[in-house]
């Protein structure tokens, strides 16, 4: 925008100068031209005079003081093809003013004013003052200068003033794209200082007033969140007497896992609503959180007959995702085989270290498959659940920079792949 205006301002400056500077040279060239042709007619209408006296001494002396003091050569054509003065050739002007007529000639090389002067005993006379082309144009190309650097002084001060002017337009707007760009990275507390021109504070005002109404709704809507999830605490209570009042200890120790587990998604669910610092970059060990998960879903697997098989990296992977989200998109993921395979169904777990940092996490299993693999919109199914896991998986990896894929490998079944990015160690 900067360099536009920039353009615009050399374009219409240019226009105005042009439209000022060339008449105004062209006025200069013929005040030049006429300034040294009114200084020859002067001595040209001086000699005529002497001429009129019919005096030949008087002329010899204005003719020589006319050639020696004014710089114009002056000749006098007397009849007969004699002449006085400077030399000069007796042309088509010089025979035309010999018959009564004063005028001015112009030649390639410069101009002659020809005075005819009648009433002498000797026949008409012509006085004639002759003006070079350097002489016509004295002084025109130093006025020609001046006038190109007024022009070029003028086209400077244009640009700076445009500068000036589009920087004042720039800056306001350069502010208004940065604090756009900082809500849209979760800044919130981020604001416009109005300035510029009225629609451009209007702008930034208006910037202003959406990002307070988006921290209000969003502030609501995260203590709703967690207000509902508060709620479930009573339920889970509800469970976990009822686990304790249970005969079988072993069972007991299974639900009571299951209970546990549902217990910290609460807690979670309550962390992350009320979360508004997002300067904070999340990280865990993959590693853990993967295995400490398939431990819990290994208990389930084994009571239906499901043949597992865990591959983990060597050492820990840090993920730029907080455990707490792993470890629920993991149960999510896990749940979805369990809730749409059949019992006995083969399925692997495989936690591998990613080249440009991070992990991939591969879940994969024997069963029907997916029957929209590109389907990961949120609440779109294609079975009978509600469509969220794969979402949610697929939010949790976008958070931590990755992606997931989802996909029917030709041998059947189904495979879902979970890239994270790297986290802080």
């Amino acid at each position: 925008m900067r360099r536009r205006l920039a353009l615009l301002a050399v374009a219409t400056t240019s226009l105005v100068l042009i439209a000022f500077l060339v008449p105004l040279a062209v006025l200069v060239r013929t005040l030049a031209a006429e300034r040294a042709t009114a200084a020859a007619t002067i001595w040209t209408q001086s000699v005529a005079t002497a001429a009129a006296l019919d005096d030949q001494k008087i002329l010899d002396a204005t003719v020589r003081q006319a050639n020696g003091s004014g710089g114009i050569p002056i000749t006098v054509f007397l009849p007969g093809h004699r002449f006085l003065g400077a030399p000069a050739a007796r042309g088509a002007g010089v025979e035309l003013a010999a018959r009564g007529r004063s005028i001015t000639v112009e030649t390639p090389a410069g101009r002659e004013i020809l005075v005819a002067v009648q009433g002498g005993e000797r026949g008409t006379m012509v006085v004639r003052a002759f003006v070079g082309t350097e002489r016509l144009r004295q002084g025109v190309g130093w006025a020609w200068l001046v006038l190109g650097l007024i022009g070029l002084v003028l086209l400077t001060v244009g640009i700076a003033v445009t500068d000036r002017l589009a920087r004042s337009l720039i800056q306001p707007v350069g502010q208004v794209a940065e604090v756009s760009r900082r809500l849209a990275r979760g800044d919130l507390d981020a604001r416009v200082d109005p300035a510029g021109p009225p629609e451009i504070r209007e702008v930034g005002t208006a910037l202003n007033h959406l990002a307070a109404r988006i921290r209000e709704l969003l502030a609501r809507e995260r203590e709703a969140v967690a207000d509902l999830s508060h709620r479930l605490r009573t339920p889970v209570t509800a469970l976990r007497l009822e686990v304790d009042g249970m005969r079988d200890r072993g069972e007991a120790t299974r639900v009571g896992q299951a209970v546990d587990s549902v217990e910290r998604m609460v807690d979670q669910i309550i962390r992350e609503a009320r979360r508004f610092d997002r300067d904070a970059v999340p990280s865990c060990d993959a590693t853990r959180v993967v295995g400490d998960r398939v431990a819990f879903w290994s208990a389930l697997a084994e009571d239906q007959d499901r043949p597992l098989r865990l591959t983990l990296a060597d050492g820990p992977i840090t993920v730029g995702v907080s455990g707490p989200e792993l470890a629920a998109c993991v149960d999510l993921l896990l749940e979805n085989v369990f809730a749409h395979t059949p019992d006995g169904t083969p399925f692997t777990v495989e936690l591998t270290a990613r080249p440009e940092g991070g992990a991939r996490l591969v879940i994969a299993d024997q069963g029907p498959g997916f029957a929209h693999p590109a389907l990961v919109d949120r609440g779109a199914s294609g079975g009978a659940s509600t469509g969220l896991g794969l979402d949610i998986a697929r939010r949790t990896a976008e958070d931590a920079n990755g992606r997931l894929h989802v996909r029917t490998p030709p041998s059947g079944g189904a495979e879902v792949i979970l890239d994270l990015g790297p986290g802080q160690a």
